[in-house]
């Protein structure tokens, strides 16, 4: 394990178990030579608990890069609480890990992530201050989408040469909170929208709603478009997926998209611009830091809309350095992050 946290640069592991309630959790601290580490909470069925520290590792270290290149006086962090079979009382299971968070001294705040909802935020916030996504604290989704929407137009102005999304041919894979804000904040924006979700409900309700065209969920690759945006799950951005994607630029919400490095020049060696997942869809980190600190909807906005002004010089740099727009985010977050 100790291998594991020096690969990755990983600045503590803690390990919670609560056995009244069956709680058991990870919280891992990735840099927080900016600031507090900030990530979501995760409530997932692990495998194992390895299986567990390596997920809430690998996401802390992504955290602590997209606070840096969202300008964010915050450090990385992220935590998993391994869901068991069967819980008795959910509320107490996360007032616990509420007091495990409390135990940290502010090191790290929590957030609403994958299997957790604004209503498991309350019962933490009843243990502890350092958490956001509450219900008071609002929904982050329609700003990371707005981040998104941002990051979109930064692709179709530098690999299409088009200022605004009329006419552009955008392939949306996933309808979740995030998904469908998109999608409603593309077509407003004059693009043509094509989408593909595994649940038929929300396809159908894009197709009626925004005028969108229903793709299958196995043809999202292969589908001719000018960008390919993919807003569900991770890892989708795989030697196979790449080889049959028919797009002129990859820029979407899903966290995680590479399936590994190499992904990202494979991408750069068929032409096809990649916006770096956590800096596009930062805007949800932007969300729920800056939220958390009191700061009005409407300047956390003006913040989100700034990501587009991000890529616009990721991109650039990459164009000048030969390199892809992956490394350069990487290059620039990991200066921020340990100087050099």
């Amino acid at each position: 394990m100790f291998a594991a946290m020096r690969s990755d640069k990983m600045q503590a592991l803690h390990l919670f178990s609560d056995e009244a309630t069956g709680l058991e959790a990870i919280i891992a601290i990735h840099n927080t030579r900016l600031g507090p580490a900030l990530g979501g909470c995760r409530y997932m069925p692990y495998t194992s608990t390895d299986v567990a520290c390596a997920d809430a590792m690998r996401l802390a270290r992504g955290m602590s890069y997209k606070a840096a290149l969202a300008g964010l006086d915050q450090g990385g962090g992220k935590a998993v609480i391994i869901r068991p079979p069967h819980v008795l009382d959910r509320s107490a299971l996360f007032e616990a890990f509420g007091r495990c968070i409390e135990s940290l001294r502010g090191g790290y705040i929590t957030a609403m992530d994958s299997g957790t909802s604004s209503e498991d935020m309350d019962c933490i916030a009843q243990q502890t201050g350092h958490v956001t996504s509450t219900s008071q604290a609002g929904d982050p989704s329609p700003h990371t989408a707005l981040g998104v929407l941002m990051g979109i137009k930064s692709a179709v102005r530098v690999k299409l040469g088009q200022e605004g999304l009329s006419g552009i041919r955008i392939m949306l894979q996933g309808l979740g909170n995030v998904g469908y804000a998109l999608a409603e904040m593309l077509v407003a924006e004059g693009a043509e929208l094509l989408v593909a979700d595994l649940d038929a409900g929300k396809v159908r309700l894009a197709v009626d709603d925004l005028g969108a065209q229903a793709v299958a969920t196995d043809a999202v690759f292969e589908t001719p478009c000018d960008i390919f945006s993919p807003c569900g799950l991770g890892g989708v951005l795989a030697p196979a997926s790449i080889a049959q994607l028919r797009c002129a630029a990859v820029a979407g919400a899903a966290n995680n998209q590479l399936s590994n490095q190499d992904a990202a020049d494979l991408l750069d060696a068929r032409g096809i611009l990649y916006a770096p997942d956590y800096v596009i869809n930062a805007g949800g980190l932007l969300h729920v830091s800056l939220t958390h600190q009191g700061v009005a909807s409407g300047d956390i906005a003006v913040r989100v809309r700034g990501i587009g002004t991000r890529l616009d010089e990721i991109f650039s740099q990459s164009l000048k350095e030969g390199r892809s727009p992956s490394y350069v985010a990487d290059h620039q977050a990991e200066t921020i992050l340990y100087g050099g």
